[in-house]
């Protein structure tokens, strides 16, 4: 017959959603910086393929979980 369902919860309080928000969209940024930075003042010639899909990478990874935590501290449930 009908089973009962457990209650799913987050590994993550809902306190610590706006903190987890700031703190990932600001490493994201200035990660996002410095590839800017990085792609402006290095010459054509001499970049590296590998450390620009590293930095951008990173830079995706964090601005991604910090997106996902702003929208859950406003209470946007995804």
């Amino acid at each position: 017959m009908a089973q009962a369902v457990n209650a799913i919860y987050s590994p993550v309080s809902e306190a610590w959603y706006p903190t987890l928000a700031m703190l990932l969209l600001i490493v994201g940024l200035v990660i996002t910086a410095n590839f800017f930075i990085y792609e402006a003042t290095v010459s054509k010639f001499s970049r590296s393929l590998t450390r620009e899909v590293v930095t951008s990478g990173f830079a995706s990874v964090f601005l991604g979980f910090g997106s996902l935590f702003l929208l859950l501290a406003v209470g946007v449930y995804v």
